[in-house]
């Protein structure tokens, strides 16, 4: 087959080994290219890549020669047949010529927008390929706006309580201070329904909309308060973006100091309570104290989680998923004491905190995936911070 070619080049200030392993590997491609992705680097070896809200491209790798080659067929959705993408990697003092080949381009119509297409991705692309690998910067994340919030569960059961007409949207816990939801008049148990054009069903078509935008644009939120529609104008607030330590000891010892504070406060809560109190549901299909500390355990159970996967460079995909009381019940079961929550969930975070300590140097050269795990754990423990109001609302149920 023959066909047309587009080629495009680029100079990186990185070893060929560290652009070869973010052209191959799922969780490196992810950081650069796509948002979601899934490879088996060998000769006819799959390679899945898929953007939000629905654009994917799936093909096999038909050569690799590592640290010097990667090449792979590409038949993206909606283009008219399959192509072939073909990375060469040229050692250069002080870094790796990378020239890329994107050939058995068809002709016509249809072929000239497709065309179109892969110039502007792949020149943004490999344009975040070069900020990745030199700053550890991810382009698409650093200009992707923040609205300042807290998510919180939405279900058909909190819809009725709430008094919302719809069960779908996204449920605010609430907002941080100084940013756009606030400034917008946006509060806790709002349910975004739409934003600008595209309505927000779930998480995830919260994320897509937002990537959709860059920060101090206006746009209009649509909402329900209660069983009212609202709809008010937002300026989206720029994302603050810390200064992540070179030192993983360094960094450990920053996160240890943000989550201090919170520890405190969530101890201090349960001050004076009994077993009873804590074990109080509000309401039917409301957790109680406990249930809620059970929650804060998983919840950095699966910090160790993120950790493990992003550093072995192997980080599953899930489709979204939900709290399951279930879940509280049995951990619950295994620690069934306010003390014994208390003291899993202090042990868990000193593992947390202990795991970043002891990041190896193999990991922290990757500055992408190093960069993303440090912004990762450096956010102030909001979610934690978010549970401690329902903690402290669950136990006045219980005293009234």
């Amino acid at each position: 087959m023959s066909g047309q070619t587009l080629h495009f080049e680029r100079f990186i200030k990185t070893s060929p080994a560290e652009v070869y392993h973010a052209l191959t590997n799922s969780t490196r491609l992810r950081e650069w290219m796509c948002d979601l992705a899934t490879t088996d680097p060998k000769p006819n070896g799959r390679i899945y890549l898929a953007w939000f809200p629905g654009f994917y491209g799936v093909g096999h790798f038909t050569k690799l020669n590592k640290d010097k080659m990667v090449a792979y067929t590409w038949y993206g959705r909606d283009e008219p047949r399959s192509t072939l993408v073909t990375f060469t990697l040229t050692p250069e003092k002080e870094g790796t010529r990378l020239k890329l080949s994107h050939s058995e381009l068809g002709t016509g119509k249809k072929w000239e927008q497709v065309k179109q297409n892969f110039t502007h991705s792949w020149n943004s692309g490999l344009d975040n390929l070069v900020s990745v690998l030199e700053t550890g910067l991810d382009q698409r994340f650093v200009r992707r706006p923040m609205l300042g919030v807290f998510l919180d569960e939405f279900n058909p059961e909190i819809a009725q309580k709430l008094g919302i007409p719809v069960t779908e949207g996204v449920r605010l816990g609430g907002v941080v201070e100084g940013m756009g939801a606030q400034a917008a008049g946006l509060q806790a148990n709002d349910i975004l329904v739409r934003m600008g054009k595209v309505d927000i069903r779930d998480y995830g078509s919260l994320g897509y909309v937002i990537g959709a935008h860059q920060a101090g644009e206006v746009v209009d939120v649509e909402f329900y308060r209660g069983s009212e529609k609202k709809i008010l104008p937002m300026k989206l607030s720029g994302r603050p973006l810390p200064t992540i330590p070179a030192s993983p000891k360094e960094l450990a010892n920053q996160v240890a100091g943000n989550y201090a504070q919170d520890l405190a406060a969530l101890s201090s809560a349960f001050d004076g309570v009994s077993e009873a109190e804590a074990s109080h549901n509000p309401a039917p299909g409301e957790w109680n104290a406990k249930e809620v500390l059970a929650h804060l355990i998983h919840a950095e159970r699966g910090v160790h989680t993120f950790i493990q996967d992003i550093v072995g460079g192997y980080e599953p995909i899930y489709d979204d998923g939900a709290n399951m009381t279930v879940r509280n019940i049995a951990t619950i079961t295994s620690f069934p004491t306010v003390k014994d929550l208390l003291a899993e969930h202090e042990r868990l975070v000193k593992e947390s905190i202990a795991f970043i300590s002891l990041l190896p140097e193999s990991f922290t050269q990757h500055k992408s995936s190093y960069w993303r795990l440090g912004y990762n754990v450096l956010q102030p423990p909001s979610h934690l911070h978010s549970h401690l109001a329902q903690i402290k609302s669950a136990i006045q149920a219980a005293r009234k």
